[in-house]
């Protein structure tokens, strides 16, 4: 039996997408920022035995996909996945999924906490209509484990580093490990009353925290904290990394409230089917960063 169209069309949204073998779909689940329960994955597990072949799926975004359910048993798939709390994923031009990796949680380099930026965006966002798909990525930190510049919205862990010249005894240890190369020694004076100091390049400094997590003498401190949030990536037939919308937003309202803004701005501007970053390029940066970040 072929489905008609809108059939497709409505369970696609339900994230319920049909194979090539046009009675059957894959059941596409929703995990946010890649959690689920051990009760969770049993029932999974259950279902595709049961409704599937006893495969499941782990899909490249931190998701579970159960292939080969004939359509006939996708309600009650469905129903006993939501008995235990598993919800559906999300497919076609809205927004899908927020991943993230597992931040200051459990990881030493980790600044920020990713599962709890990640919920609230789900809350906020999931499912949400667009021109197109549209990705978000949480990642605790520059060593950008989930390809944060990679996403339509790239949220980042970020510190700015700041140099207490009493705690330093000029180890000279963050000048090897500061991967971006922003941090510079000086000196000055004459030999009999010799002085050094450190400075960072703002503009080089990826704000990242090697220097403050290798300073064995705690010379280099966290100054500001926050978010480095980016825009329009993606990584489908037309590559494109993300453009840094704001290297340091410091508080998690003014992050959501970007985000708002940056999918509005994708919303009034972006065509059918058209990525954020070519909204972005075809529109010109400086006018989605006008529209933004409310500068002229």
């Amino acid at each position: 039996m072929v489905e008609p169209a809108l059939v497709v069309a409505s369970l696609n949204r339900e994230g319920m997408i049909r194979q090539k073998q046009h009675d059957y779909y894959f059941i596409r689940l929703k995990a946010v920022a890649g959690d689920l329960t051990a009760t969770q994955l049993a029932c999974i597990a259950l279902v595709a035995e049961k409704y599937g072949r006893g495969v499941v799926h782990l899909s490249t975004r931190q998701g579970m996909e159960i292939h080969n359910v004939h359509h006939d048993n996708l309600e009650n798939a469905r129903r006993v996945l939501q008995v235990a709390g598993v919800e559906m994923g999300a497919s076609g031009s809205r927004v899908r999924v927020i991943v993230a990796c597992p931040g200051e949680a459990t990881c030493k380099w980790g600044s920020i906490d990713t599962k709890k930026i990640a919920r609230e965006l789900d809350t906020r966002f999931f499912n949400q209509e667009a021109p197109g798909k549209f990705k978000m990525a949480v990642t605790g930190c520059a060593n950008n484990c989930t390809k944060a510049n990679e996403n339509d919205i790239g949220v980042r862990g970020a510190i700015e580093p700041e140099w207490v010249s009493t705690s330093c005894c000029d180890c000279k240890l963050c000048l090897q490990h500061c991967s971006a190369k922003a941090i510079e020694r000086q000196e000055s004076g004459s030999n009999g009353t010799r002085a050094y100091s450190y400075t960072i390049d703002r503009e080089s400094c990826i704000n990242c925290s090697v220097c403050t997590q290798h300073c064995p003498g705690e010379a280099w401190v966290i100054g500001r904290q926050g978010y480095t949030l980016f825009i329009g990536g993606t990584m489908g037939k037309i590559p494109r990394f993300a453009t840094v919308l704001k290297k340091l937003v410091e508080s998690e309202e003014e992050l959501y409230d970007l985000i708002q803004k940056a999918l509005t701005c994708y919303r009034k501007h972006g065509r059918k089917k058209e990525r954020f970053g070519h909204t972005i390029d075809r529109i010109g940066i400086e006018t989605v960063r006008a529209e933004i970040l409310g500068t002229t």
